[in-house]
């Protein structure tokens, strides 16, 4: 059995929509829990007015009775309430007006250009509207869900922001504990707030000069059990799914597990995490966590940290030099509502994927049709570990 989703649906569209396969029947479902991820990843510092537009809200269409799951596929909806003032450029029947709304000038940076030509459209709006980062409210909404799933095993996950535009130098190490006392309202989800304030100043100054900024952001995640993944092939690989899963989120751009960058430039005798025995710990333990909690591709019980790095927007309210795909004269990009920054979101983001990738390696290796089931093989399994 496998956690699967997809999403469908455009940035100006009707709405969202997101199907989910695989949660096991009997799995309880809060949708105030679902809401409050969605306004988490609208907060920060730096974004663009849409977000007071939105103001996401999930309706459940099926899969779920009485709080609880079915074990049938789940669907979800989250309306885009600027819709209504772009029914007739997005409309779904055919329109005899010519170029509504139509995008010429691609954005340096954007799928713009790169989907016109694959897709051999002469109007952009047809590839910036699915590539639109709003895509993303729909596989938060599939992250909450994979999220209550994992508290069962007592799986809980948290981000932070880093750094952002440069700032700190080096970016921030920070332990569970100083992550999880952060409050919702942070400006931009930094666990120092000394480095918060010259974060936000330095959004001002970007906002200022019509520029955008990018970051660092890092999820983690606690309490994964030792053995998800495997060894033995690349798709089994629990830290090659990850990579993907957060390359997939817009504008991330490198994906570093554990200290995986610094790790690169130091010998091995600095790097590796050395083994320990302590029975009163339970078992076998590792004092230090560069690796970040997988090895040979298989969770080894530490924390999992996962670091997204995310560029900068690329549009631009001082927009950058561009090229008209018709009359092919230089001119400048195409310009729509836009973050100064989104780092934190893409922590939010991020902490859904890493729940739907954990899901679906849980999934895949405990079975069973109901949460019962699943959790008698799950239980069954941990004593063998801890008893090892």
């Amino acid at each position: 059995m496998f956690f699967r989703f997809t999403t469908a649906g455009e940035s100006h569209g009707k709405a969202l929509v997101t199907i989910i396969e695989g949660i096991p029947f009997g799995v309880e479902v809060d949708i105030r829990r679902i809401n409050s991820e969605l306004k988490r990843r609208q907060q920060g510092y730096g974004r663009s007015a849409r977000q007071k537009i939105e103001d996401d809200q999930v309706e459940i269409l099926s899969g779920v009775r009485h709080g609880k799951t079915l074990g049938s596929p789940i669907s979800l909806m989250i309306t885009n309430k600027d819709f209504v003032h772009w029914e007739e450029a997005m409309s779904i029947e055919k329109s005899s007006t010519k170029n509504l709304r139509a995008v010429k000038r691609p954005r340096p940076g954007h799928a713009d250009l790169a989907g016109g030509q694959k897709f051999q459209t002469r109007d952009l709006r047809n590839i910036l509207e699915r590539a639109s980062a709003r895509e993303t409210a729909a596989r938060v909404a599939c992250g909450a869900i994979a999220k209550q799933f994992l508290e069962n095993f007592e799986v809980e996950i948290l981000s932070h922001v880093i750094q952002l535009g440069g700032i700190p130098k080096v970016p921030l190490t920070k332990t569970w504990k100083e992550i999880s006392t952060l409050k919702e309202n942070s400006p931009l989800h930094c666990a120092d707030k000394k480095i918060e304030a010259q974060m936000v100043r330095l959004v001002d100054r970007a906002r200022e000069s019509g520029d955008t900024l990018g970051g660092i952001y890092e999820v983690v995640a606690r309490n994964v059990i030792i053995g998800l993944g495997s060894h033995n092939s690349w798709a089994e690989k629990l830290d090659a799914r990850i990579a993907q899963a957060f390359m997939s989120i817009p504008a991330t751009k490198a994906v570093e597990i554990g200290m995986g960058i610094s790790n690169a430039a130091s010998k091995g005798s600095e790097v590796h995490d050395q083994i320990f025995f302590d029975k009163k710990r339970g078992g076998f333990i590792r004092k230090t966590n560069r690796a970040g909690g997988l090895e040979g591709g298989i969770t080894n019980g530490e924390e999992i940290r996962v670091r997204g790095y995310m560029k900068p927007i690329s549009t631009l309210r001082k927009a950058l030099r561009s090229v008209d795909i018709d009359s092919k004269e230089s001119s400048l990009a195409a310009f729509e509502r836009s973050d100064i920054t989104a780092v934190p979101s893409a922590g939010v983001i991020g902490e859904s994927m890493l729940a739907i990738v954990i899901a679906n390696s849980m999934r895949e290796k405990f079975g069973g049709d109901s949460l019962k089931e699943m959790m008698h093989n799950f239980t069954s399994y941990r004593t063998k570990t801890e008893s090892y």
